[in-house]
């Protein structure tokens, strides 16, 4: 055990290295925006261009309603509910984090240990490479959805439900954000594993666009429990709107994504720490 000297000791180291890596990773950020915004009216375009081509999604599932009252038993607010919830959800992870899948590219070509040798947070310097500020058009475009269901929707609002919603989004791109760190750290050993990541990270936002009923219920316990995306939206939403689980959970589940999220992002910590520990560079 260690002593309680020792352990405040760790705890001060613990906290100085998290504001490093925030403080890094912030001047980062603030760098590739001022690039972006030199040339404003590029970044207008691909913001633009970054919201038409989300807002496609949407436009197929109004196709689907064009020929169905109901998807799953869910009537398009609904579904356009589950749909923002993800998509806004997603947006803000994939704003964050979203250059993690470069990580693959840079062990393949060592590129990685210019990063290693930099008195700064190896997480921080590949999250924040290459900023790219046009991903605010996919969370744009997620909360106008959002904002249609909640507008259209007739729930019965309380308190609890009205906090579910900012809560919802914050824990659900905290969980993406783990699975975008966790799927970076398995490309230390797989060298280019992006698309594996992206079957979680963009497969996984498609998959929870749609209501749980139209889905196997293998798939959604697999969902719920093995890599909880469920979660992001499934749960809280099905709570918000007055909709049973196709599991059968209890009510108070729908109140559990915040501690999801801690385990989650201290499970790709480790999964962060092991991956560069097994580093091995090149060798050119």
């Amino acid at each position: 055990m260690l002593s309680p000297s020792a352990e405040t000791a760790t705890g001060e180291w613990s906290r100085s290295l998290l504001w490093e890596g925030l403080r890094a990773y912030g001047l980062i950020v603030a760098m590739w925006v001022r690039s972006t915004m030199t040339y404003r009216a590029s970044f207008a375009m691909t913001a633009f261009g970054n919201f038409a081509a989300t807002a496609f999604d949407f436009v197929a599932i109004l196709l689907m309603f064009s020929h169905v009252d109901q998807l799953g038993g869910y009537s398009l607010p609904e579904v356009a509910f589950l749909y923002g919830a993800a998509g806004a959800a997603f947006g803000l992870a994939d704003l964050c984090l979203g250059s993690m899948d470069r990580l693959g590219r840079r062990v393949r070509d060592g590129t990685l240990d210019t990063l290693l040798v930099r008195p700064v947070p190896v997480l921080a310097q590949v999250a924040a490479d290459r900023f790219a500020l046009r991903r605010l058009g996919r969370i744009t475009q997620g909360l106008l959805v959002l904002g249609y269901a909640l507008t259209t929707l007739d729930i019965a609002w309380t308190p609890l439900k009205v906090a579910m919603i900012p809560m919802m989004l914050l824990s659900g791109a905290t969980i993406f954000a783990a699975v975008f760190v966790a799927g970076a750290a398995f490309q230390f050993w797989a060298q280019d594993a992006a698309e594996v990541q992206n079957s979680f990270t963009y497969g996984g936002t498609t998959l929870l666009q749609y209501p749980p009923t139209v889905f196997a219920k293998d798939l959604v316990r697999g969902v719920t429990f093995v890599v909880p995306l469920a979660f992001v939206n499934w749960l809280p939403a099905l709570y918000v709107m007055g909709r049973e689980d196709p599991l059968g959970l209890p009510d108070w589940v729908a109140f559990l994504p915040p501690l999801v999220a801690v385990g989650c992002c201290v499970l790709a910590g480790m999964a962060w720490r092991v991956g560069l520990r097994a580093y091995r560079s090149t060798g050119s």
